[in-house]
């Protein structure tokens, strides 16, 4: 650090170098032009804190937004500043659900993360860059609601190893959207 610069014009926000002392607008617009297209829905039906980071991968991982479903009040702290880089729209009910999902534009998927029968995984799955998917979330030891599960077209596992039934919401969101990341950069030439 310069011993020149003032303790007052240090830039503490948690940002990578690139974007220190830009305005928040400015990051947002260039992130804008760069993001994956994905989605990402968080069924906050219980108020989960977990959401704060499921907001920070989605920022980490370059969503084009976050939905929030069900109760929109979640930590703001856990996400530590990225919150006003991230693209937000909170829906009430599943026919706002329903509505927001019409309204997005090209080929669309519906992916539902949950390790229920049938589920695919996710390691396996086929991303293609030209396919805006929206990943649908549940709630701790919930999981996706069944009504929010009944309209996904596929639904995706994360495989597990040891003893414990599930991962919280926030590990894997980073595993998922990871793992879309790495599958969807491999079509760049």
């Amino acid at each position: 650090m310069n011993a020149d610069i003032e303790s007052s014009e240090i830039d503490r926000r948690n940002l990578i170098d690139h974007y220190k002392y830009w305005e928040d607008d400015a990051i947002r617009a260039d992130l804008d032009d760069k993001r994956f297209n994905y989605s990402v829905v968080c069924c906050n039906i219980g108020n989960d804190f977990n959401i704060a980071t499921v907001i920070r991968n989605a920022n980490a991982f370059l969503a084009k937004e976050v939905v929030i479903y069900g109760h929109k009040k979640y930590d703001r702290r856990g996400t530590v500043g990225t919150h006003h880089y991230t693209n937000f729209r909170h829906v009430r009910t599943i026919d706002d659900l329903g509505n927001y999902l019409s309204s997005i534009r090209g080929q669309i998927r519906l992916i539902g993360i949950d390790n229920v029968p049938a589920a695919q995984n996710v390691n396996d799955y086929d991303f293609y860059p030209n396919v805006h998917y929206v990943m649908i979330f549940g709630q701790e030891q919930i999981g996706v609601p069944t009504k929010v599960l009944s309209m996904c077209d596929d639904v995706l596992y994360i495989p597990q190893y040891g003893s414990v039934r599930s991962i919280n919401v926030g590990c894997a969101s980073s595993i998922v959207m990871n793992t879309y990341c790495m599958k969807v950069n491999s079509f760049v030439v």
